[in-house]
Parts: C-alpha cells; structure tokens; sequence
C-alpha cells in the first residue's frame, strides 16, 4: 500500500476514537495489565516526575496510575470526547487536544509514554515521532513506547470499523531512537506477561536531535 494511502487511513483512526470513546473506555476496563513495565518506567524517574502521555485516551487506567504515585501528567489525545473524560476524572493534570505528529508544547519532561497509540502511525510518520520525543525530553528522561514485533502492517478493527496499525523493524527503532539521543535501556518482543505487548523503554542521554 502507498504511503500517502497509509496515511489517509492513519488519518480516519482521530474521529474514530472520537466517536467511540465511551466504548473504548468501557472495554479498556480498569486493569493494569501493563503495571511491571510503568513501574520499571517510573523507578527511573525523580519524585514528582513530570510525565507527558501522548495518546492518553479516557485517562484510566494509566494516567489515575501516574497521579496516584505523585507524577504530574499531561495527556495528549486528538479526541476531544477522550480528552473530556480525563479532565472530569483527573482536573489536577495538564489535558491537551491536540495530534502528536504535530506537538509542539515548549516544554520538556522527565518521562514519555506513547502507550497503544503511537503505533498507529505510518512507518515514516513514525520515524519522524522521535524527533518529538527528544524536543519534549529534559536531559536524562525517560520514553516508553509500544511498537510490533517487526516491520510490517496490520489492519484490526473497533466497533466494526477498520484501526490501522503499523512498525517498523528492532534494528530501524535502535538506529532512529540512537540518531535522536536515545539509548535503548529494555525492549521485550510480545510480552507474555504484558497481554503479548512488544515493549521498548529508553532514556534520553543527549540534548540534541538530527
């Protein structure tokens, strides 16, 4: 398929979640299958860390997570019913709509999860995420992010309509993560333990990005 065809489709996943956010929220449940990984995530951090979640959806249950261990969150989501969700359930936190592909908040964080949502994205486009990854890094921080196992394209379905989701390779996520001053700290293919999630955790060792 086209590049420009991935990201038409890429695209159509914003009002998607939109129109069905109370249905993702309610079948997202409460459960924190990902629980060892943001606590390996979060041992990492300072007290008080400020973390930026891009894709937060409907702010449960990773979000209500961060706050309860004392993180300061700002959630980014495209989908303004999701975004209304977290601002009723968590008012203490900073809530942004807004597409991350185009992020450009001026500040910097101790940590970044782009948790079930940064893979939705076009392999290209997501080559260029990491260039807004390291501008919202402060020295140190650290990202988290799920991907695929390997480069290639998958297309699932929500609520009888298509998601589109897509990766690249290990090898093209070391070698783009490295060219913006990440270093890979544990990456796990399919998790067994983590409801078969591929896992990459990495800190951000420099202050500038190509």
């Amino acid at each position: 398929m086209r590049e420009d065809d991935l990201s038409g489709i890429a695209s159509r996943i914003i009002p998607l979640y939109d129109r069905h956010a109370m249905a993702w929220d309610r079948l997202r449940g409460k459960h924190l299958a990902e629980r060892a990984w943001l606590d390996r995530f979060c041992a990492a951090l300072p007290v008080g860390a400020r973390i930026l979640d891009l894709g937060c959806g409907s702010g449960e249950p990773i979000a209500r997570h961060l706050s309860e261990r004392g993180f300061r969150v700002t959630g980014v989501d495209s989908s303004p019913a999701m975004i209304a969700l977290c601002q009723h359930r968590l008012p203490g936190h900073h809530w942004v709509v807004a597409d991350m592909r185009s992020l450009a908040l001026a500040e910097s964080f101790d940590g970044i999860l782009a948790w079930d949502s940064f893979f939705h994205l076009p392999r290209t486009e997501q080559r260029c995420m990491f260039r807004v990854f390291a501008a919202h890094s402060a020295p140190g921080a650290m990202l988290m992010f799920t991907s695929g196992p390997d480069e290639g394209e998958a297309m699932g379905s929500f609520e009888g309509e298509p998601l589109f989701h897509a990766s690249l390779s290990p090898a093209a996520y070391r070698e783009v993560m490295a060219r913006h001053g990440f270093e890979v700290v544990a990456h796990t293919i399919e998790d067994a333990d983590c409801g078969g999630h591929t896992v990459w955790l990495a800190r951000f060792a420099t202050g500038s990005a190509v």
